[in-house]
């Protein structure tokens, strides 16, 4: 009876995502549910376990299906507006590990071994749809969950917590009743009623609610500027959209035009021919400043929540076909040529016949699924736009949610077709609307007789966050004098922050070195004190690093000490603004003016507030033993390092002395990558972690190991992780050693030893830690263990013995430049490193306690020498190839004389001599420290 109730109800239903989701349900009861797994914390996807409640419509009864496994309950409408909370919301529960996370409700600590429930939300600190858990008391919680609005999910059963099966049965007990009686409260409670109205079919609606209400939040109480986003008006005014021109076909038709050519230039130029001319040869009449946009998808970036697997699994409903087989596709490697297979291949949704998509029509769609975070919501939008594309139509548009057109062509060489200033100006705005604008105003003047054509001026825009200028490794101090003829400015490298602080009267926005919003809590106070040093500034732009110093000795304090949590721990310490450059001021861009001209007039405009604004240290530097002497400092006071700049540069464009190389932690295509060290304590009998060291490993290296090296995958499961290892949850690894005494031995360079809590050996780490040999005369007994680790540790903190010299000196030893090491590198030469539950490293040689530990500062040997490399961006670790090459004596060509070139990792140019290479080449030539001939 109840059952044909129930169908008959689901099919009066509209036809809605969360509806069809309630007819597979029922379709699939008996079935545990194998087909369609829900990763948990780490995994994406959804998880389906028997058991669990779903609330879905029916306004005039309450009906009960409790003859199957699952168990349905029907009760009031609920639609998309309030779905987000009441079917999405996750629960999970666990004891407290570690004691140091705190209630979202209470603010205290959560005590070690106590029963936490945790609330999954949206990570707002993730790109990738991450998820992080908001943690309460028990009792908090269900305090909580009695005072929110009905529409928010409730934990109604014990099953609703993920991982109750390892709760005690006492634990489960009280979970129990505290169940109870919030469902007694709930059902106590009056309930709000939801008001719909019945369309033209007899159906129920409601209006849809803003996509944007569910939106994770970026930080709390903090509103980030979506600054690359702006449109241009000019562009939308002189469109023509029923023009061919605003086709998504020939914006396909361009983009492999485009992909055909190796070379950059004429990249450009087929660019360039299009804006110009349009597709019918004429005048372009389409959307100018759209058609750059779709151009550069990963510049001007959405964030859209969805991976390749998300993609194939929405796809696979979408097309009602077998999403194995896509998966099974997805490992060529191109997701978008997957969905366009299988696409084409649809019976039950098959492909339009013609072309009639708009890059207008894309550029919306585009804009609704990246406010989207709900499965539901991002299948609808796919849904609708699949339905006018074609297979490549399709393709094309799952390229730019995968923020790459596969045309082999940067913001550059795009941005060059506009205007030659168009990349440098968007550059310093990160505005692309402007830049557009300011190309299509000046062609107006030209084209209306007012004179030639005016080039793009470079200029800084307000609460708009300018691209920072990095910096270059230096390899030596006569690198450094060669760099700077007019002599440089010398500044300490703060252990801090670097933030952009924007002032526009009572307003402020502070921006990261990666461009996003700066947290709150670092930076709200600079508001009071920022007026205080700059009294007759209503409007500027400060490049400046934040930092916490210590108030009683005025010293800075070390980085990671700024975090919410750490901070708190520092009573004598207050978080200081030390600012190195201004480049605008009162509604003038500064940017165009030599460094000597603008660190003047920021000491003629600001006053220094005790410890809060303060003027970075810096030397004003013309000779090389002054330098030395600096990097000496440096070095004895274990500060970050020195950044050297050129006093007459106009764009800031430092040159970075630092002997610590940061390497980029990454998993390529799959494989392992990234390996955490470690070392043996024989005290416990266990292996505890050290460092996580990614860098030097070549791809053949790394190839070789995955052969090698024996290991078991455990998935970062904390059920499989062996008693003989010491490690915090963070560092779960995917692999994990089989046996650590068979482990091969690593010897580890880096940087320097510094402390950190998410490490076991006694809170010991290395700081930028690279792999510089694989050592087979060491086994696991010879390697570093924990005692002789903590030794070195004191060492390295007590003595410094070490000479830098320049020039003329009266030191018997030789002039050895100013750093070494890979890069810029210059650590120890005694190597810092450790056994590890999947590696171990170099024990030193005997007799370490009493070797000198020599810190001089060696130059790298002139390898490249003679030689000129062309390097795009495009080419696979395009960064490290730069830094390597350059800091053995080669040099780089710009795109634009990329025909001076002797060698190129790039197709070469028809009239070029350059000899084609590869990136092997040049890993080849520094392991055998000479120019070898080409691969």
């Amino acid at each position: 009876m109840y059952s044909a109730c129930f169908c008959k109800a689901v099919r009066a239903l509209p036809e809605t995502p969360l509806c069809r989701a309630i007819r597979l349900w029922i379709t699939l009861h008996s079935d545990p549910f194998g087909q369609c797994p829900r990763p948990l914390l780490g995994i994406q996807g959804f998880a389906f376990r028997p058991g669990r409640s779903l609330a879905c419509t029916s306004p005039l009864r309450q009906l009960s299906l409790l003859s199957s496994p699952l168990s349905l309950s029907v009760s009031r409408p609920v639609w998309q507006g309030d779905r987000a909370g009441m079917a999405e919301q996750r629960y999970c529960v666990e004891y407290a590990k570690r004691g140091t996370a705190g209630c979202k409700k209470c603010k205290d600590k959560i005590m070690k071994g106590l029963v936490r429930i945790g609330k999954i939300v949206p990570n707002p600190f993730s790109e990738s749809a991450g998820e992080m858990k908001e943690w309460y008391h028990m009792k908090c919680i269900f305090e909580k969950l009695e005072r929110a609005r009905a529409t928010t999910k409730k934990i109604e059963d014990i099953t609703d917590l993920e991982g109750w099966e390892e709760l005690q049965d006492e634990d489960k007990e009280l979970i129990n009743k505290h169940v109870t009686e919030l469902v007694a409260k709930t059902n106590a409670s009056p309930k709000k009623k939801v008001q719909a109205k019945l369309n033209t079919s007899g159906q129920l609606s409601v209006p849809l609610a803003d996509p944007t209400v569910n939106a994770p939040r970026k930080f709390s109480g903090f509103t980030g500027i979506r600054y690359c986003t702006q449109a241009s008006t000019l562009a939308s005014q002189l469109c023509q959209p029923d023009h061919k021109d605003c086709l998504f076909r020939e914006f396909r038709k361009l983009c492999g035009l485009v992909a055909e050519k190796s070379s950059y230039n004429t990249k450009t130029e087929i660019i360039k021919d299009f804006l110009k001319k349009g597709s019918a040869g004429d005048k372009f009449k389409g959307d100018l400043y759209l058609t750059v946009k779709l151009l550069l998808p990963g510049v001007v970036k959405s964030v859209y929540n969805l991976n390749d697997k998300q993609i194939v699994k929405l796809f696979s409903r979408i097309l009602n076909c077998n999403q194995d087989e896509m998966v099974c596709d997805l490992e060529q490697g191109d997701v978008s040529e997957t969905v366009r297979i299988f696409f084409e291949a649809s019976k039950s949704f098959p492909p339009a016949t013609k072309s009639l998509l708009t890059i207008q029509e894309v550029d919306a769609s585009l804009n609704r699924l990246a406010q989207f975070t709900k499965e539901d919501d991002q299948q609808a939008e796919l849904q609708n736009i699949a339905k006018k594309c074609t297979g490549n139509d399709l393709k094309c548009y799952i390229r730019l949610v995968k923020h790459d057109l596969k045309i082999n062509s940067g913001a550059k060489h795009v941005l060059d077709a506009l205007d030659p200033n168009a990349y440098d100006a968007f550059k310093a705005s990160r505005n692309l609307g402007d830049v557009i604008d300011r190309v299509l105003r000046n062609h107006q003047e030209a084209t209306n007789g007012g004179g030639p054509r005016k080039f793009l001026s470079i200029e800084a825009t307000l609460m708009t966050p300018v691209q920072p200028m990095l910096a270059e490794a230096c390899k030596s101090i006569e690198h450094a004098m060669k760099k700077c003829p007019n002599g440089m400015y010398s500044e300490i490298k703060y252990d801090g922050e670097r933030v952009q602080v924007h002032k526009n009267g009572d307003h402020f926005s502070y921006f990261s070195r990666s461009l996003k919003p700066v947290l709150p809590h670092k930076v709200a106070h600079f508001k009071e004190f920022i007026p205080q040093a700059f009294a007759g500034g209503h409007s500027m732009i400060l490049d400046a690093e934040v930092l916490l110093i210590d108030t009683k000795t005025n010293k800075p304090l070390p980085f990671g000490t700024l975090g919410v949590h750490k901070k708190a721990a520092f009573q004598d310490a207050q978080v200081c603004l030390f600012v190195f450059d201004c480049i605008y001021f009162n509604g003038v861009s500064l940017m165009d003016k030599p460094l000597c001209e603008r660190r003047k007039f920021l000491h003629d405009n600001m006053v220094e507030v005790p410890n809060r604004i303060l003027f970075s240290e810096m030397k004003h530097v013309t000779k090389a033993p002054d330098l030395a002497e600096m990097i000496t400092r440096v070095i004895r006071e274990g500060l970050e390092g020195l950044v050297l700049k050129d006093v007459k540069v106009r764009n800031p464009c430092p040159l970075y002395v630092n002997w610590m190389n940061v390497m980029l932690l990454t998993t390529s295509g799959g494989i392992m990558s990234s390996f955490l060290m470690g070392c043996y304590d024989p005290e416990a009998k266990k292996w505890c972690t050290v460092t996580k060291c990614s860098g030097g490993y070549d791809d053949a290296t790394l190839a070789r190991l995955q052969k090698e090296l024996d290991v078991i995958k455990i998935g970062k499961d904390p059920s499989k992780i062996p008693g003989w290892l010491k490690i915090i949850k963070n560092y779960y690894p995917d692999f994990l050693i089989r046996d650590p005494e068979k482990a091969p031995v690593w010897e580890i360079t880096g940087a320097e030893f510094s402390k950190s809590e998410m490490h076991t050996a006694d809170g010991i780490s290395i700081r930028f830690p690279r792999c510089t040999r694989m050592r087979d005369d060491k086994d696991w007994k010879t390697a570093t263990n924990l005692p002789q680790l903590k030794e070195l540790y004191r060492i390295s903190k007590e003595r410094c013995d070490f000479e830098v010299t320049a020039g003329p000196s009266t030191s018997s030893k030789d002039d050895e430049g100013s750093s070494g090491g890979d890069g810029g590198s210059g650590s120890p030469s005694t190597p810092h490193g450790a056994a590890s539950a999947n590696k171990t490293s170099e024990n030193p040689a005997s007799g370490w306690s009493n070797t000198k530990l020599d810190w001089g500062l060696k130059t790298l040997l002139d390898i490249f020498t003679g030689v000129k490399l062309y390097l795009p961006e495009s080419v696979p670790g395009c960064e490290k190839l730069r830094r390597y090459f350059v800091a053995y004596d080669g040099d780089l060509v710009p795109d634009y004389d990329a025909a001076s070139a002797t060698h190129t990792l790039a197709q070469p140019e028809e009239d070029s001599q350059a000899e084609r290479i590869t990136a092997e080449w040049i890993w080849a030539c520094i392991r055998k420290r000479r120019v070898v001939p080409p691969c």
